[in-house]
């Protein structure tokens, strides 16, 4: 379900026949051009999505008569249409409205074109649908890498991020990430609206980030491509001295590269948490250390031949 008042302004459509009820009863980001349809073909039809009018659907329509009309409408109106968006500002014609009211079928109207409005309703859609729950951590964007630190309370996450947003990076959000899985393998992380921009500091409270720093210290949302959990040095397992080993955690069924960070005096975490950025860029790059490394120890241990 969606929100039907918030599907009418995040896609700048204006109501023809304004919805009955608070929801929009739409279960998948897909939509439904009704042409086949309007010419009497219902074998295949996905009545159950938006249904899509353009300038081709609309032609069509005008070139039958009112008797046409209402018989296309009165067979087309029968099923359980979420809704009906006509775009390019095209005016529906009147035996369309008094369908759809009949029905309680709302139908809206867009000035984009099909093809512009159909991708942005897709994305749309899709935002509004997809999987979601919220973690406790800090989102950055570091080197155009979405990282996440996590770890509890008090083990320097918030201070770790400050000295980030210092040293020019992006907070995203801080204490609270609400994250959706925008497709099987991508993951974005939002800040709820209440706290976005806020951080806090222990000791000092709530500071603003983009009042203390300016827009470019903050991001609106960005990709989670990495999860640095921050731990007490005495409560860290054996560290990967080398880094062969590559681990993932899983959200919302997605793995996103793992690693666990000890955390004591002195130890500057965010030259780490740069590092394991740049890191993981040059990984995906297909470049790795460790894997360059123990290529160049199987080299040396070759026996030599004479």
């Amino acid at each position: 379900m969606i929100s039907a008042k918030r599907f009418q302004e995040e896609l700048h459509l204006v109501p023809l026949v304004p919805p009955e009820g608070q929801q929009l009863d739409i279960h998948g980001a897909d939509f439904n051009r009704p042409g086949m349809q309007f010419c009497g073909y219902y074998e295949f039809f996905a009545y159950e999505r938006p249904q899509v009018i353009g300038k081709i659907e609309m032609s069509y329509l005008i070139s039958r008569s009112s008797e046409d009309r209402d018989e296309i409408f009165a067979r087309y109106f029968s099923y359980a249409l979420p809704c009906v968006i006509i775009c390019r500002g095209m005016l529906p014609p009147e035996e369309m409205l008094t369908a759809a009211r009949e029905r309680q079928v709302p139908i809206y109207l867009s000035q984009d074109t099909t093809t512009n409005f159909c991708s942005r309703l897709i994305h749309y859609i899709a935002n509004q649908l997809a999987p979601r729950e919220s973690r406790h951590g800090v989102l950055l964007d570091v080197h155009g890498v979405g990282v996440l630190l996590a770890g509890k309370s008090g083990v320097g996450k918030s201070e770790t991020a400050l000295e980030l947003i210092k040293r020019g990076h992006q907070l995203v959000a801080d204490d609270v990430v609400e994250i959706r899985r925008v497709s099987d393998n991508r993951l974005i992380g939002t800040c709820p609206e209440a706290i976005r921009h806020m951080m806090e500091i222990r000791g000092i409270g709530l500071i603003d980030i983009r009042a203390m720093y300016g827009v470019s210290a903050v991001n609106p949302s960005k990709s989670i491509d990495l999860v640095l959990e921050l731990l007490a040095w005495e409560e860290a397992q054996v560290a990967d001295r080398i880094g062969l080993e590559e681990k993932a955690i899983d959200i919302l069924g997605v793995p996103v590269a793992h690693q666990q960070i000890p955390v004591r005096p002195g130890r500057n975490l965010a030259i780490v948490v740069e590092v394991a950025a740049r890191n993981l860029s040059l990984k995906r790059m297909g470049y790795n250390a460790a894997l360059e490394m123990n290529h160049r120890f199987k080299e040396m241990l070759k026996p030599v031949h004479s």
